[in-house]
């Protein structure tokens, strides 16, 4: 057991100090050296936004060194109370050892999910929008499930998850609906859920109770900061307001304050009623616009990003990221990356660790083809 357990320390080690180099950590700890220096200087706090956005910036970066380091002593010290143990023959000291690597596995595990997490807006809020495809009422009804799923998960994350634009469907759902999901790495975490969700049931709208496939597509941008520069000159947009519609309650608009903004040059048309004001709906929709706006130009700049959506294609059969199979048996499975589980309720109700975090390391269904049905 102990001989297990050595060789269980070493490969941690190999994958942590794998993550050396791509966790930036030499110029993370310079940098950290240089807010310090900076802090103390006179005049550091004369400009108090950029001095609170400097210390925030020091504090994630403390952050993440420190919990490698912190991930690195404790393999070392499992190392040594091991080889201790094994020496004086010490049962007790040797299954403490064995018993701390769990914990440590789990903390490489997070390090390395970290690594996926370090792209340019993966800490930023984000916008959410999902979109009913094939599939008529029942995938309206799938979209509001999919909004609740995507509302729990931001629950257990500690996000703030609200509504930013709904268009209810006739007979239940929405014919779409938009989220402002505010957090730490919520697009970092999101942005694997982009692509077309399926669902099988038996319908609850069939008065036949016949199994139907519904569909809807999950899209998710980041929400920019002042410090990323979007040229919206003004003859690129046009904005007004409307009354806001909805099926009544305080917080539906009863004046003409729904801010409805299009982007001439991409097409893009953002709506926003969930403010009281027109001023809070205009400012939100040129915040959501912006975003958008920014996420075009990563796609275009990033071949990869580029593939991903052109592999979107229809919201309909084929071009799905995940199934969600009700009946006749219950199974999650995501098709690019092979998780699946029996447990659809707990899926549903936003527990998507699994599916996200294997998504984000790159994992690779061996079977992608062969699993599309």
């Amino acid at each position: 057991m102990a001989n297990d357990s050595m060789e269980k320390i070493n490969a941690l080690k190999e994958r942590l100090n794998a993550l050396r180099g791509h966790l930036d950590l030499d110029r993370k700890r310079s940098r950290i050296a240089l807010i310090e220096r900076d802090s103390t200087q006179p005049g550091f706090w004369d400009d108090n936004t950029k001095a609170q956005g400097l210390l925030k910036e020091k504090s994630t970066l403390e952050a993440s060194v420190g919990a490698f380091d912190k991930t690195m002593r404790g393999l070392d010290d499992a190392q040594t109370l091991l080889e201790l143990a094994a020496e004086m023959n010490d049962e007790a000291s040797a299954q403490e050892a064995e018993g701390s690597l769990g914990s440590l596995e789990a903390e490489v595990a997070k390090l390395e999910l970290a690594r996926m997490l370090s792209g340019p807006q993966d800490h930023s809020n984000c916008f959410m929008d999902i979109n009913p495809g094939a599939g008529g009422t029942d995938s309206m009804d799938w979209a509001a499930m999919l909004m609740r799923m995507y509302t729990r998960y931001g629950e257990t994350k500690g996000w703030k998850v609200e509504i930013s634009d709904a268009l209810p469907g006739e007979e239940a759902g929405f014919k779409n609906v938009s989220l402002r999901i505010e957090g730490e790495n919520a697009y970092g975490y999101l942005k694997a859920e982009v692509g077309v969700h399926r669902l099988v049931r038996i319908s609850p709208f069939d008065a036949n109770a016949r199994r139907q496939t519904a569909f809807a597509s999950v899209d998710v941008y980041p929400e920019v900061d002042d410090s990323i520069q979007i040229d919206l000159p003004e003859k690129d947009y046009e904005l007004k307001f409307i009354r806001g519609s909805g099926a009544g309650g305080q917080k539906v608009n009863k004046t003409s304050s729904t801010a409805q903004l299009r982007h001439l040059p991409t097409g893009i048309m953002i709506t926003c009623q969930t403010e009281r004001s027109q001023s809070a709906n205009k400012d939100m929709a040129f915040q959501i616009l912006r975003g958008r706006l920014y996420e075009l130009e990563m796609k275009k700049r990033d071949a990869e990003r580029d593939a991903a959506e052109a592999a979107k294609k229809d919201i309909s059969f084929g071009s799905q990221i995940r199934s969600y199979v009700l009946a006749p048996y219950r199974m999650v499975k995501d098709l690019r990356t092979g998780v699946e589980t029996g447990n659809v309720d707990k899926v549903l109700d936003g527990d998507l660790d699994e599916f996200v975090t294997a998504q984000l390391l790159g994992v690779k269904n061996p079977n992608r083809n062969a699993s599309a049905d």
